[in-house]
Formats: C-alpha cells, structure tokens, sequence
C-alpha cells in the first residue's frame, strides 16, 4: 500500500447545518449489532450535535474483566464514499470507519484537551477525506498539524499511522451492510516524530517490529516509550 503524509486540516461550512452523509437507520442498527459482536457491549455512545457534513457518532465499549480497555469505534464516517484510484478499486477500501483504544483510567468525562484529544483525532482523521478529497487506508500517516505540535501539553505524540488490525490480536477487520457497502476498520495508533521518520525512512512492517515486545501495544499512552529513539543510536 502506497504511504501517504498527510495532514488534518479542519474545513467547515458554516452555513451547512445537515448533515449530507448519514447511515440510515436498517443500516445503524446492522452495524451497533456488528460492533457488539466483534468489540463487545455498549451502552455509551457520544451523539454529534452538529454535523456539517458526515454525521459522526462514537462508539464507546467499556473495560472488562478480560479487555481492561476501552475501545472507541466511530459510526458514521463510513457514510462517505472515499475517493479511491483506479487501480486499487477492486480491494473495496472506498468506505471506513476508525477506532482506538484507551487504558482503563483514561477519563472519559475529562473536557480539557489533555484528555480529550484522542477523540478529537478520531473525528479530525474521520472527516478528513472528504474535506481534503483524499483517501485513507492502511498504513497511511497523518500529521497532527502542520508545524508538527504535539497532539496536547500532555504529550510529544505529534502524529499517527492507519492499522488495518483493529482488534487486540491484530485481525483486519471489515464489515459489509446487507445492501452490500463495505466498511473497513483501520486503528489509528499516535506517533513521535522519530517513529513517523523511522516508518518513512523504511516500512511499515518495520515500525511494527519496534513494538514487537510491547504486551499494550495497541493502547494508547501520551508518555509511552518513544521507540523510534533507539534506531538514533
């Protein structure tokens, strides 16, 4: 898969009060039963108030005995046909929806943008094709902004990549509506500079072995380990 860089940019019409791509209810209420299945139970979902342009729920799967996570699954951004090239067209990527995953005392009810900004890049990467006609699949990057800041004060993770393996055992994961859409999940997974630089200066599968002996790989933590450090030396 080709590596794209790319950059959240935010573009918003002001006097677009609808939102133009939804999910209509047969097809909401087919994938909550999907992302029960594969994830686990909800009883909590964060309903956009205002949707310009795709309307973007999310998902969130408490912690439980035995995933001691949560896990964060957008609805919505699938609604949107991406733009995809030609000659990948068969492999059927033109629709996706994006998730993460957040220890256990992660505070969800916590406004302040230190514990906030995870969500905000779920929405910010979930909008992103459309606002920026462009696609997104894995092993895509995407920077936080253009002067390369970090996500929030509480972090050095300025970036983030696109995984196709989207649950804890890393099993690419999709879902087809019984009308016949397709929607591909990616995990999105923050980055330091250096881990971006790594991944560019090689591979994907490159950068997945730095993480190779890390149990939480999947989690996200804002003063986790820069890995990429260690190729410096």
């Amino acid at each position: 898969m080709v590596c794209a860089r790319i950059l959240i940019m935010d573009y918003i019409d002001e006097e677009q009060t609808e939102a133009e791509f939804v999910y209509d209810s047969d097809q909401i209420d087919e994938f909550e039963t999907y992302i029960e299945e594969t994830f686990g139970d909800f009883e909590l979902v964060y309903h956009e108030i205002v949707s310009p342009d795709i309307h973007l729920d999310i998902i969130i799967v408490p912690p439980d005995p035995q995933e001691n996570y949560y896990k964060l699954i957008t609805m919505g951004a699938g609604a949107y046909e991406m733009d995809i090239p030609e000659e990948i067209q068969e492999y059927d990527l033109s629709r996706a929806e994006y998730v993460i995953y957040l220890p256990a005392q992660w505070d969800l009810e916590n406004e302040s943008e230190e514990a906030y900004w995870p969500i905000r890049m779920l929405k910010d990467v979930a909008r992103l094709p459309l606002n920026t006609q462009t696609w997104l699949a894995d092993g895509h990057t995407v920077y936080h902004s253009e002067d390369r800041e970090p996500f929030a004060n509480n972090t050095n993770l300025n970036s983030l990549v696109l995984l196709r393996r989207c649950d804890y055992d890393f099993t690419p994961l999709h879902f087809r509506f019984s009308s016949g859409e397709k929607i591909n999940f990616y995990q999105l997974f923050p980055l330091y500079q250096e881990e971006l630089d790594y991944k560019w200066d090689n591979d994907l599968e490159a950068l997945m072995d730095l993480f190779d002996d890390v149990r939480d790989f999947p989690l996200i933590h804002p003063n986790r380990l820069n890995r990429g450090k260690r190729t410096l030396n």
